[in-house]
């Protein structure tokens, strides 16, 4: 979990042997897009490999949700990194899916979870 100025960030930041995951767990709202955009921005501009974003646990909960995802994905390309949304809810591919958006994020499916380890954020 990393803080943030509202408490605790429900996100969990681990290295892999490809580059970086981020599991999002929650809401990602107009309360919380802040705090999330800060946090990918400081692993894609430190980091370096792929990054995987899971997003099982997490909760699209309305446009600026989509928003940050789009704009961290733009971040990653022009540091020259891949960001693939891995591990995600039904719900979550279908938003995708029926706002387009999953033609430009890059979709996969999930990780094994075995070759991660934790970093702190």
């Amino acid at each position: 979990m990393s803080i943030s100025a509202i408490g605790v960030l429900p996100v969990e930041v681990r290295a892999t042997h490809t580059g970086q995951e981020v599991a999002i767990v929650g809401r990602i709202d107009v309360h919380t897009v802040p705090d999330v955009r800060l946090l990918l921005h400081g692993i894609i501009d430190t980091g370096c490999g792929d990054v995987h974003i899971r997003l099982a646990g997490a909760e699209i909960g309305d446009a600026t949700g989509l928003g940050v995802l789009v704009e961290a994905y733009n971040r990653a390309r022009r540091a020259g990194r891949r960001l693939a949304v891995v591990d995600m809810t039904e719900r979550t591919a279908r938003l995708l899916r029926a706002s387009r958006l999953d033609r430009a994020l890059v979709l996969r499916e999930a990780v094994p979870v075995a070759t991660v380890a934790a970093v702190t954020a």
